[in-house]
């Protein structure tokens, strides 16, 4: 899963340990990449042409995972800068390439992060993922979550779960015969 912001105390990290309180209640390994712990030398342009070894763990997260879960807020309309430029540091063309991915967004407005999650299907889609279509907004978040940041709708946490369910449903069906049923 990536967390998909680097803001300390976000929002999107609460509902990211909701889904991670899921897939672990389905029995299913969730590695979290949390974007607020990027090594800072990722962020040098020396980066572009030789990657940090302190990077290497997220790159490698991302090239050993069955599927991904990118959960993102909204930023002025769009993904985060972080996690554009998160995308852009992974190994192309193979960090993506047909593995599955499915999305969560979140937001302080009406539309619960839909421009971000279909930025973000499009980048994907360009690189060749394979795009699990149910997707889970959360609009006005900051009023979906109590003052410890827990989601105090059932509704919402049903729809991660069922989304969650889809999701590890989808990735074994992706994966090729003679490795299905094993993680």
């Amino acid at each position: 899963m990536i967390v998909g912001t680097n803001r300390p105390g976000s929002n999107t990290r609460r509902v990211a340990n909701h889904i991670e309180e899921i897939y672990t209640a389905l029995k299913t390994p969730l590695r979290v990449l949390d974007l607020a712990k990027l090594p800072p030398e990722i962020f040098s342009p020396a980066s572009y042409a030789e990657k940090p070894k302190a990077f290497h763990p997220f790159a490698n997260a991302v090239l050993e995972a069955s599927g991904l879960v990118v959960v993102t807020p909204e930023y002025n309309g769009s993904i985060p800068g972080i996690l554009k430029y998160f995308i852009d540091m992974l190994e192309f063309p193979e960090s993506f390439e047909k593995r599955p991915v499915c999305f969560v967004g979140l937001a302080a407005g009406l539309w619960g992060a839909l421009r971000p999650v279909e930025q973000l299907q499009a980048i994907f889609g360009y690189r060749n993922a394979h795009i699990y279509p149910e997707r889970v907004f959360l609009p006005q978040v900051n009023k979906l979550l109590d003052d410890i940041g827990r989601l105090k709708s059932q509704e919402i946490l049903e729809r991660l779960k069922a989304q969650a369910e889809g999701f590890i449903e989808f990735v074994e069906c992706l994966k090729p015969k003679e490795s299905r049923g094993t993680k």
